[in-house]
């Protein structure tokens, strides 16, 4: 799956599995759902790309409307998907949210999806050699054995070229066991340069609660940056060098869903843009909570201008 010549360069090349997203709307009794698209290496890419960063997508889809409805947003969105292939036996993963009481509740139909059967030998390696920043998260490696193999040789491919390596956590313990997550995870935060873990995620895969101690951790094993986040107690970044809190950016929130990969690729992209530690941070909150305020994973993701003008905003009247 090598790009060809003309396949335009990178700032950002995303891994994982594209889905096709119904989300309830809270209407019909509960029957209504909005159809959507998700799958958090996609919403990662996307987050990226309305804020400014070029960025590519490496993955599979189904020889299907759901996947032809994906290649149809990517282009929309300026998401260069050269390096999606079409797998003619394999089919699109969907998925279902509903909300209840305690939050929104995921229910997947991704098994033998067309991206849970990529191999290593499917690597755009040329690709990644001319990126700045390959991504990929916990779900890229869970799905399967396979995809779990791929996403270790993009890992090395990109080491081997000086290309930093941005991993988010995003825990689904219906794709493996909480042991081999632990055990992945670890050697791959180890492996980052940027680490976008979850606070909820690390609580169940090292059982430490507190966040600084959390953010610790994760220098400790070897990663460069941490940006954790903490939902609507905002996050803290932190390198070698400096650590800061960043406080919740104020909204009105009613679905959270994509929220964490939308802080995620608002972060990386004004990082290769070459905001600081501290403003990129600032940034990937406002645009993470501006996200929430809009059903779906993807329609609510703000634009540069959006997130700029409602920090502006916010930031009248401080000194």
């Amino acid at each position: 799956m090598s790009p060809a010549a003309n396949v335009p360069v990178v700032d950002i090349l995303a891994f994982g599995e594209p889905m096709v997203e119904f989300n309830q709307t809270g209407e019909g009794d509960g029957r209504h759902y909005l159809q959507g698209f998700g799958g958090d290496s996609s919403n990662f890419a996307i987050a990226a790309a309305r804020q400014g960063a070029r960025v590519g997508y490496f993955s599979a889809v189904g020889d299907d409307a759901n996947g032809r409805m994906l290649r149809a947003l990517w282009a929309a969105e300026a998401v260069d998907h050269a390096s999606v292939g079409t797998d003619a036996t394999g089919y699109t993963a969907i998925y279902f949210v509903t909300h209840g009481p305690a939050g929104h509740e995921f229910h997947f139909y991704r098994s033998g999806s067309a991206a849970s059967r990529l191999l290593p030998s499917d690597v755009p390696r040329s690709r990644i050699a001319t990126a700045k920043v390959l991504h990929l998260s916990g779900i890229s490696l869970a799905i399967s054995p396979e995809a779990c193999d791929t996403g270790y040789a993009a890992i090395h491919a990109a080491r081997d070229a000086g290309v930093q390596v941005s991993f988010d956590t995003n825990l689904r313990l219906k794709l493996w066991s909480i042991d081999r997550a632990r055990a992945v995870m670890s050697d791959v935060i180890r492996l980052a340069d940027i680490c976008l873990p979850s606070h909820d995620d690390m609580v169940a895969i090292f059982g430490i609660s507190d966040p600084d101690a959390l953010v610790d951790h994760c220098l400790q094993l070897g990663a460069k940056t941490v940006a954790l986040k903490l939902g609507e107690r905002g996050a803290i970044v932190a390198d070698g060098h400096q650590r800061h809190r960043i406080e919740p950016f104020r909204c009105t929130p009613v679905d959270a869903t994509g929220a964490g990969d939308t802080f995620g690729g608002a972060f990386v992209a004004r990082r290769v843009a070459g905001d600081s530690l501290l403003d990129a941070g600032r940034y990937a909150a406002a645009a993470a909570a501006l996200s929430t305020q809009g059903y779906g994973a993807v329609e609510p993701i703000p634009r540069a201008a959006d997130v700029l003008a409602a920090m502006a905003l916010a930031n009248q009247g401080r000194p």
